[in-house]
């Protein structure tokens, strides 16, 4: 099955991209399931490196790590939304890329199904 998760919520503070990262990270652990993440508006922070947070408190970018793991190329991050938040992309973490909406359409159809967070 092909997942397609589209998040659209801050990485910290709103729980949207955290659950929406813990089932594609479910997911991705399943034979038989592909899985890519498209992160939008205040998601794609998410994909910035070198995150630190504090102890005991989950950190995105080790959630999306399952994600780059289970497939190449299987993060995009909106660029319009990165140039809007000042995001440069040799700020992204190792196996994201600076994305755009005709891939996010290309995505949507090779998708069986859409998750949006």
């Amino acid at each position: 099955m092909k997942n397609l998760f589209i998040l659209n919520g801050a990485p910290y503070g709103d729980e949207r991209t955290y659950n929406g990262l813990r089932l594609a990270g479910a997911l991705a652990k399943r034979e038989g399931n592909q899985v890519r993440v498209f992160l939008m508006g205040d998601a794609a922070i998410a994909a910035k490196g070198g995150q630190k947070v504090p102890e005991g408190f989950y950190n995105v970018q080790v959630m999306l790590g399952r994600v780059t793991r289970a497939a190449v190329d299987a993060v995009g991050v909106c660029g319009t939304c990165m140039d809007a938040r000042g995001m440069k992309g040799d700020e992204l973490m190792e196996g994201a890329h600076r994305g755009t909406l005709e891939e996010l359409a290309d995505w949507s159809e090779w998708a069986d199904k859409v998750f949006v967070f």
